[in-house]
Formats: C-alpha cells, structure tokens, sequence
C-alpha cells in the first residue's frame, strides 16, 4: 500500500487553503499514493474563536469536504481530511464549531466521519495557552474504517496524548492509526515522536501522521515533521522541517500482524482492579512526635 502524509500551512483563507491542499494531493497521486492524508485544520487555521466561525461553513456544502470528494473521484485515491473546522448546525457565530476528520472513497463518496473527541486545554511555557473547549464541540465516538481492504482508526493531534482511545481500535481491527495534527512547535519538539512511536509499539500498528507546519497566518508555531511509523516502532518515513510538502510511503499491511504475533499484548491484555492502600506505615528511624 502506499500512502501519503500531505504537509501544509494552512492560513486564514479558506479557498486558499483548499488549493493548496489539492495542488499537494494531486502530488501524492502522481507519485502513485493510493491512500493520502492531509493534516488536521486543512481548512482554516485561525485562532480567534468570532474569525473562525464567521469563515467556517456547516458540514452540507462545506467547500473542504465537497473539494475532497471532487480530488477522490477525479484521482481515484482514497482521500483523508485531517480534519477541517465545521459550523454546528444551527450556530450562530458566537457558537461552537465540530473539528472533523473526513475519509472520500476512490467513488467520491464519503465513507466515514470523525469528530475529535479530546480538547487541547493547556497552559504551556512562556505563556503559551489553548482552549479548545471554548470553540470546538468533542467528538464522543471512535472511528474505524476500510480503507483499501485495510481497517484504519481515526483520531486527531491531541487524541495522541490517550492511548486508550488507539487502543479500542486495534482491539477491534484496526492494522493502521492515524493522528492528523497540528502540535504545536513547543509540545512537538518535546513528544511528537515519541507519542507516535508509543501508539505504533504498543498497538502493532502503523501510524500516519500528516502535520502542519511553521509560523501560521495567526501567528501560531506548529511542528511539521509528518511520519509514518511502522507496527515495530520504526520512522518509514518523515518530512524532517515544517515546510509544506508531501511524503510518500510504502507499507506492507501484513507487518502489523507479525508484530501482533511476536507481542501479543492485545491478546494477553488482562481486565484489573486498582485498589489503593490507605494506611499509615511506620518509617524506620521516625519516633512519635
């Protein structure tokens, strides 16, 4: 199978945005990527909650997912939408947005949809502070597909960060796990490879991982740095800056199986309770008060 990680920097423009992404995609087709996937906010990056959803359309028409079905079918490829911001039906431009992950058959069709289930609330260093919780409505089911004869797990960046969620979805199949992102520089520097490779390892699954990248429209930093990571841990493939480009991959599907059967640690994964031991415990060399 080969699959394709598409690197952009996504601005304040959506119809901008859009050509791009699509002048990247028709770049992983032609290099014969049979799967592509773009990074999360392909649509709009902008970090004003009133600017956001003013430019944002609903899920019926959005020009995103609409363009993405046109690329599938034109291309015949299977087409990945990290993720693009969608108007909550009914929302006024105060309201909340969803941030969904869209997955377009060679047919155009829209085979599976995805709502990011975990909010990026942090406070990080040197002032640095996000809440996503305050523009985006979570997501509350996971997601499992076909994609070219192969069961693949959607997530979406922050969704990294918990492991149970991929883990649910190699239970039920998954052999492929994605995390379309947008991490920031500071967190990404610290953890994007590690997180990735964690997934991978203890799933035995491949893990594709599309980015944003660089100094965006609004002023935010991201990380770039798009991987594959195969079911063993090791990087297949990265864009190894925060440029816009494209990765293109070959994978061998069977590899997560091998590595399934070499640790089998789905299998041998055992249900526990935790039980916490309240008790005073005498300290060596400590009298009483």
């Amino acid at each position: 199978m080969r699959v394709a990680c598409v690197q952009m920097r996504s601005g304040r423009h959506e119809p901008d945005n859009i050509a791009a992404m699509a002048e990247l995609v028709r770049e992983a087709a032609s290099q014969g990527a049979s799967y592509v996937q773009t990074p999360e906010m392909t649509g709009l990056v902008e970090r004003e909650r009133k600017k956001l959803i003013a430019e944002i359309s609903p899920d019926e028409g959005n020009p995103v997912f609409a363009r993405a079905s046109e690329l599938a079918r034109e291309l015949g490829i299977w087409l990945h939408i990290g993720s693009a911001a969608v108007k909550v039906d009914g929302t006024a431009d105060n309201g909340k947005a969803y941030n969904r992950a869209s997955i377009f058959a060679p047919s155009g069709e829209r085979i599976a949809v995805y709502d990011k289930i975990h909010m990026f609330d942090v406070d990080l260093d040197h002032g640095e502070s996000w809440r996503e919780s305050a523009v985006y409505q979570p997501g509350s089911s996971a997601v499992v597909t076909c994609v070219d004869d192969t069961m693949l797990g959607m997530a979406i960046c922050y969704d990294l960060r918990f492991p149970d969620l991929f883990r649910r979805e190699a239970v039920a199949g998954a052999a492929v796990l994605s995390a379309p992102a947008a991490f920031t520089r500071q967190t990404g520097e610290a953890h994007w490879h590690t997180l990735i490779r964690a997934r991978a390892i203890e799933n035995g699954a491949f893990m594709i991982c599309a980015a944003q990248g660089g100094t965006h429209e609004d002023g935010r930093e991201t990380y770039g740095h798009s991987l594959v990571v195969d079911p063993w841990g090791r990087i297949v493939g990265e864009i190894d800056h925060d440029e816009p480009g494209v990765l293109v991959c070959d994978i061998d599907i069977a590899e997560s199986a091998k590595a399934r059967g070499r640790i089998p640690n789905l299998k041998n994964a055992r249900e526990f309770d935790l039980r916490i031991e309240d008790r005073e415990v005498a300290m060596p060399g400590r009298g009483a008060a």
